[in-house]
């Protein structure tokens, strides 16, 4: 069984590696192989330039195809694989699109891996491992009030005035900044058309507390399911969220008022202006080291009174291994791409495991990873 690894960019290294240095028969393939033997040509000659056709005569029955490329490349790659018979992963989060493959995958007993990176993927690790601990303990009570927060973000080690580095192309940063939002907050649904209308400070629970600017992204309410929430149950808050440093929302109060005022084919060349600008202006130096910072919360409260309350918290940083974002995000992929191989992962399309063994080995690994990782009884 070969693993076919489509893309090396700046996120994919760390994970590929680890799958060859490791032993596993893995095929790389780039749109640019010179970029591909940059990285990864010290421990393999089995390089080649990216073509669909070509992926196609080389993917055999019981492979396993990974997609480190554009969100819009994962669909028709999963389709690839399952005309073939094999597997795929990727990190990225599961489009309707994907999410209609299902019922081929499981007829097929293919696995079609999705939401295994940083955020998706870390993030929901954390979430199915207090919602374990949680409902196995004396406070579990089904009319418990619950609040559950996840918030994630990328950020500079050493902050600068504009409290944020890019890793790479600046204008997906900005073309969400004009993305809607739904979560869950004071019991109701939380509609929201921009990030900045949602502003708020979160307090990590680092060994030293830190103040963070948060606000909801995407729709949080089908992770309500994904979690194991029970549609009965009280909640008052939930939200998956992206955190930034403090002061970001000041630094960035022009950019936000801009952006409110751009539309149609003149809006998005001036987003491609801003994009340019802000990469000349804000890109992360050479060696430079980057930050990622994940908290995942769930409380309980029983008439008032907290009774279960517990945060995963996690800091990392660039170092000599390479920037946090890299690890963090292509070395999940990689461990689902083993989870696959060895037959722990369940046919269909899927995001990260549920499964409690499965859980505790990946954070297992991820503490690997990180600096700083933790589980803060909030209580204690």
């Amino acid at each position: 069984m070969t693993i076919h690894w489509c893309g090396t960019g700046l996120s994919a290294i760390p994970g590929l590696r680890k799958l060859i240095e490791a032993g596993h028969p893995v095929q790389v393939w780039n749109r640019t192989t010179d970029k591909a033997r940059a990285a990864v040509g010290d421990l393999t000659d089995a390089i080649s330039a990216f073509d669909m056709d070509a992926l196609a005569g080389a993917v055999a029955a019981g492979d396993v195809v990974v997609s480190m490329l554009p969100a819009d490349q994962h669909v028709p790659l999963a389709k690839l694989c399952l005309s073939k018979g094999a597997h795929f992963v990727s990190s990225s989060y599961i489009a309707p699109e994907m999410r209609a493959l299902d019922a081929e995958a499981r007829e097929k007993g293919l696995c079609v891996v999705n939401e295994v990176g940083l955020d998706p993927g870390i993030d929901h690790l954390m979430a199915h491992a207090l919602m374990a601990e949680y409902r196995a303990s004396a406070a579990f009570d089904p009319d418990n009030t619950l609040d559950f927060l996840s918030y994630c973000g990328g950020v500079p080690k050493v902050p600068n005035p504009f409290r944020y580095k890019f890793s790479w192309s600046p204008l997906g940063v900005l073309k969400a900044l004009r993305s809607p939002s739904v979560s869950i907050r004071d019991g109701a649904v939380y509609e929201v058309a921009r990030p900045w209308d949602a502003l708020a400070t979160y307090t990590a629970p680092l060994p030293d507390p830190e103040d963070f600017v948060v606000y909801p992204n995407r729709d949080s309410r089908p992770f309500m399911a994904e979690y194991g929430f029970d549609a009965e149950w009280p909640v008052r808050t939930f939200v998956r969220g992206t955190l930034r440093l403090d002061g970001w929302a000041e630094a960035w109060a022009d950019v936000f008022k801009e952006i409110e005022t751009l539309s149609g084919p003149e809006g998005d060349a001036r987003l491609k202006e801003m994009s340019d600008q802000f990469w000349h202006e804000n890109a992360y130096d050479p060696g430079e080291p980057d930050r990622v910072i994940l908290c995942v919360d769930l409380r309980a409260e029983k008439d008032g009174a907290v009774v279960w309350h517990k945060t995963y918290v996690m800091d990392a940083w660039g170092d000599a291994r390479g920037t946090a974002m890299a690890r963090l995000v292509s070395v999940p992929v990689a461990l689902a791409v083993e989870g696959v191989l060895a037959g722990k992962l369940h046919p269909g399309v899927q995001a990260a495991p549920s499964d409690p063994d499965l859980v505790a080995d990946w954070l297992g690994e991820v503490a690997e990873l990180a600096q700083h990782l933790a589980l803060v009884d909030r209580r204690a």
